[in-house]
C-alpha cells in the first residue's frame, strides 16, 4: 500500500453516500453479506471498513436520508451525518453533508457505500495524484479489465442488467467519457483496453460544491453516472490507473452481485476488525 506524503499534504476526509431507496436494490445498504473469517455483516459495514483502511486520512463518517442506515452505523461504532432525500446522486450527497462537518479538510473523498471490495491503496493513488497536481478538481481511479470481470460485464448487459461502468480517457490522464456500455468496443487482443472504472472520487472542496450548484446535465440523466456532469460543465476529472486487484473487482449494483462479493470477501482474510 503505498504511502501518502505527509509534509504540506492537504487534510482530507472521506464521505460514504448511502441511501436506502435503491432503483435497483432497495435497502442494499442493510444487506447482510458473509465475509472473511464466515462474519456476516451489512453492506455499509463492510465499505466502512475498507475505508477505514485508508491511510492519512483524518475523518470519515457515512451520509445518509434514513434513519435505518444511520442507527446501523452508529451500532458498529461510525458516525452519520443526516442528509436531505432530495439528494440526487452521491456526489450531492457528499456535497450535502460537507456543510454539516466541521473540517477544514482541502480534499473530499467519495467512496461509495456498494463497494466494499475497493482496496485502500486505491483512494491513497487518488490523494497522491491531487497532491501532485494541485490544480486538478477531481480525481477517480481506473483499472484494466481482468478477463473474469469483462466477462461479468458483458453477462450484465446480455441479461439486460445495468452493471459496472467503463471508461475512456486522454493522453493527459483525463476521462472524455463514462458509460455504462462496454467501451471501447473491442476485440481479441484489443479487449486488454477495456478500463473499469471504479466509483471513487477524490474532490477538492470548491469542485464538490460547484457540482451541487449546477443543474444535471441529459447524458447524466441518461446514463445514470454523476460524474458526467462535471465533464459537461468542462470540469477535468483526472482518471488514475491502479492495479488490477487480485480476484473479483465489482460493486453490489444488484442482488445478482451478491453471491460473487461475499465469495471474494470470504477468500479475504484476516477479517477486519470493527471501529
Amino acid at each position: 500500500m503505498p504511502e501518502l506524503p505527509r509534509q504540506g499534504y492537504p487534510p482530507c476526509c472521506i464521505i460514504i453516500p448511502a441511501r436506502f431507496g435503491s432503483t435497483r436494490y432497495p435497502g442494499k445498504p442493510l444487506a447482510r453479506l458473509r465475509g472473511a473469517g464466515g462474519q456476516t455483516r451489512t453492506l455499509i459495514e463492510w465499505s466502512w471498513l475498507a475505508a477505514r483502511a485508508v491511510p492519512g486520512v483524518e475523518q470519515l463518517c457515512v451520509a445518509t436520508d434514513d434513519r435505518r442506515i444511520a442507527e446501523e452505523v452508529t451500532r458498529f461504532g461510525g458516525t452519520a451525518i443526516m442528509t436531505p432525500p432530495e439528494c440526487a446522486n452521491g456526489t450531492e450527497r457528499c456535497a450535502a453533508a460537507l456543510d454539516q462537518l466541521r473540517t477544514d479538510a482541502a480534499v473530499i473523498v467519495n467512496f461509495q457505500g456498494d463497494a466494499p471490495l475497493t482496496p485502500p491503496s486505491m483512494v491513497a493513488a487518488l490523494l497522491q495524484r491531487m497532491h501532485d497536481e494541485p490544480g486538478l478538481a477531481v480525481a477517480t481511479p481506473v483499472v484494466r479489465c481482468t478477463e473474469e470481470t469483462r466477462r461479468h460485464l458483458l453477462d450484465d448487459r446480455a441479461a439486460g442488467r445495468v452493471g459496472g461502468t467503463t471508461v475512456v480517457g486522454s493522453r493527459q490522464g483525463h476521462a472524455l467519457y463514462f458509460s455504462k456500455e462496454v467501451i471501447p468496443f473491442a476485440q481479441g487482443e484489443q479487449a486488454a483496453a477495456v478500463q473499469l472504472h471504479i466509483g471513487v472520487y477524490a474532490y477538492r472542496r470548491a469542485a464538490l460544491t460547484a457540482y451541487a450548484q449546477a443543474p444535471a446535465s441529459n447524458l447524466e440523466l441518461s446514463e445514470g453516472l454523476e460524474q458526467l456532469r462535471f465533464l459537461d460543465q468542462g470540469v477535468a476529472v483526472g482518471i488514475v490507473p491502479c492495479p488490477a486487484p487480485e480476484g473479483l473487482m465489482a460493486e453490489l449494483n444488484n442482488p445478482h452481485d451478491l453471491a460473487p462479493i461475499e465469495a471474494e470477501l470470504e477468500r479475504r482474510s484476516p477479517a477486519p476488525e470493527p471501529a
